[in-house]
């Protein structure tokens, strides 16, 4: 089942408000992530270390708070992806791709940057969704345990602070 190529359908509601300014885009839920209904699932993921460390505040392990942190801190998050063929949670696999209406957060926030977490992601917004947003991302490492040999905690850290000066 590991190596098996799946069809996936991305499920989770993207999170956003009007207040918020930034959009943080992935490129489609882990499998881990589709099994807990929700974004950066996995346990050895980075993600909420990273954002509760540059902003300075904490996080419960539950989905209510962790949408309460993004929308309080006015970030927007989805992914690029809609639908896609993928092994496992090997970004290098994803073919057949669909993505997601991006537009759907850009026309309903003060959204006017966005950040793509990882190389597949930044990839394929610049595909498919630059030419319509018209807004060029930051590319910002993954922060999922594949990458955890390539960027340690704090390397991640110093490379997400730059978030900061677009949330002021």
């Amino acid at each position: 089942m590991k190596n098996k190529t799946l069809k996936v359908n991305h499920e989770l509601e993207p999170i956003y408000n009007h207040n918020s300014k930034i959009l943080i885009l992935g490129s489609i839920p882990s499998p881990k992530s589709r099994e807990y209904g929700f974004y950066y699932a996995h346990p050895q993921n980075k993600f909420w270390k990273v954002l509760s460390s540059i902003l300075n505040k904490e996080i419960e392990n539950n989905t209510e708070s962790k949408i309460s942190f993004l929308l309080d801190n006015k970030i927007a998050l989805w992914d690029v992806i809609s639908s896609c063929n993928i092994v496992g949670a090997q970004d290098t696999s994803i073919k057949n791709v669909k993505v997601n209406d991006i537009d759907k957060i850009i026309n309903n926030s003060n959204v006017k940057i966005i950040f793509t977490t990882g190389k597949k992601a930044d990839e394929l917004y610049m595909r498919y969704c630059y030419p319509k947003t018209k807004i060029k991302s930051i590319y910002l490492p993954s922060t999922s345990p594949a990458n955890c040999a390539n960027y340690s905690l704090e390397q991640l850290i110093e490379k997400y602070k730059i978030i900061l000066d677009y949330l002021k």
